[in-house]
């Protein structure tokens, strides 16, 4: 698997909010996308599976695996949601239907892409939940989102978006939410799920020092554009830019710079 974006550009209300963006990345990569507020991160990684709010304008190229996604049509990318691509939401509470059973929802896109029945669906499903450490599988597929704790619904959510065995995974702030020891087991998660899979990873975050814990290099974007790219490491110990400089300050107070993956 590779994806490619050169020269990405997205408009909104005429009004440019991603600037000449570019990041590769292939099979077994980690790559991590990092800025504050506003800086464009999370909608580099909507443009990719088509997700951008209505009457966004999208130039520049998002190949992935050669194959040009911009002005393709809804249901083409609609093919790759779920399938080959994963996705991760920040806030599961509200990407999660909350009248579904959670079971349901993590072997939807087996039923949608591969034609399982309800039966091996659900089974799937209960496979996947304890893949991702939820207690008691059997029971916690028959739940409604509302519940589950914050983490777990995080799980659920995680379970749903490797369901088909995707080649890029793509995991936007998801572990802003929760507390520092519910954010150590999802990043244990993601960075088990990688390694065994051998899936690519995009990690969407504003927080450097979770980025130490589970990527290798970053692209920091500001206002839409891309201020620094290089490892993390090599971001936190001599940033160039004054926006990295200040992730990386806020990095050094916390406890999660320790080891990177």
């Amino acid at each position: 698997m590779s994806l490619e974006i050169e020269d990405l550009r997205i408009e909104l209300g005429g009004r440019a909010v991603v600037d000449g963006v570019g990041l590769s990345l292939g099979d077994g990569d980690r790559l991590g996308l990092i800025g504050e507020s506003g800086s464009g991160k999370s909608l580099t990684a909507l443009a990719v599976l088509g997700l951008l709010p209505r009457g966004s304008t999208v130039t520049g190229s998002i190949r992935l695996d050669g194959r040009e996604l911009v002005g393709r049509g809804d249901a083409e990318l609609a093919r790759l949601r779920g399938k080959r691509v994963g996705m991760v939401f920040q806030e599961p509470a509200t990407a999660l239907n909350p009248v579904r059973r959670v079971g349901a929802q993590i072997g939807e896109s087996l039923r949608i892409h591969y034609g399982f029945s309800k039966r091996q669906a659900h089974e799937r499903a209960v496979r996947l939940a304890e893949r991702v450490q939820l207690p008691d599988p059997e029971q916690i597929v028959q739940r409604y989102p509302h519940e589950l704790s914050g983490g777990q619904r995080q799980r659920v959510a995680i379970a749903a978006a490797i369901a088909t065995g995707p080649r890029l995974i793509i995991a936007d702030e998801p572990t802003t939410a929760l507390d520092v020891t519910v954010q150590a087991g999802i990043l244990d998660l993601f960075d088990e799920e990688v390694a065994e899979s051998g899936a690519a990873l995009l990690f969407i975050t504003h927080d450097l020092a979770v980025l130490a814990r589970i990527v290798t290099r970053a692209v920091v974007l500001t206002a839409g554009q891309v201020a620094e790219t290089g490892t993390v490491t090599g971001l936190l110990a001599a940033p160039t830019h004054p926006v990295t400089a200040a992730l990386a300050a806020a990095a050094y107070q916390t406890s999660f710079v320790a080891s990177g993956p």
